[in-house]
């Protein structure tokens, strides 16, 4: 009986932890409407909002949602994302940013009536990238992980097969911002629900290859 106790006293501690993971991130543009519960940030992503700088477009936006925490070093962050997508560009998936010249978002992306695998790497301007999917899939994990000088971003269906969407230069030895975004920059705003965020630190490879060289 002591054990079954301890084990569900253990259970609710480490839910406990999940749940603080998230009530202790911070937000930058918080939208009016979100809530935390099961390990889960599920919001009303704000109408009229986005992250974009200067290139093809001519403008600068700044605005959306963001929710995050920092990181140094290397990590490896992973996201579950389901959205009712309705309007041209509405978006969710992860961020990592250092500042509003240098950041990248990757997620699912609506556009013209299709869900699209979509990356944007900004370096004081922007650029877009996107992965035209056939079916419209329940859910999409996203995956970054950060080594050195590069982010390397995957795609799963299924949390188990992931396929590389994107490789990006992003400076290294520099906190990042690392979280949950979502955009709505032609609609009025759709439902987004983020689960099971999570970054796990990775130790520095340069350290590790000293330690190695000077056993």
């Amino acid at each position: 009986m002591k054990r079954i106790i301890l084990s569900f006293c253990v259970l609710l501690l480490v839910q406990k932890s999940f749940a603080q993971t998230l009530e202790k991130m911070t937000w930058f543009n918080e939208p009016e409407k979100w809530e935390i519960k099961n390990n889960a940030l599920s919001m009303v992503v704000t109408p009229q909002s986005d992250y974009w700088r200067i290139s093809h477009y001519g403008f600068t936006v700044d605005d959306a949602p963001f929710y995050y925490t920092t990181y140094g070093g290397e990590f490896e962050a992973k996201v579950k994302i389901t959205g009712n997508y309705n309007a041209r560009f509405d978006q969710m998936g992860l961020m990592l940013r250092i500042d509003k010249d240098h950041y990248i978002k990757a997620g699912v992306e609506f556009v013209d009536g299709k869900y699209n695998l979509s990356t944007v790497v900004t370096h004081t301007t922007s650029d877009w990238s996107v992965i035209t999917l056939d079916k419209t899939p329940s859910a999409v994990w996203i995956k970054a992980i950060r080594r050195l000088d590069a982010v390397e971003i995957f795609y799963s269906f299924d949390d188990k097969n992931y396929i590389m969407m994107r490789n990006a230069h992003l400076q290294d030895n520099v906190p990042v911002m690392v979280g949950l975004m979502a955009a709505c920059p032609d609609g009025n705003g759709f439902n987004a629900t983020f689960e099971n965020f999570k970054v796990k630190h990775l130790p520095d490879e340069r350290r590790l290859q000293w330690l190695e060289n000077h056993k």
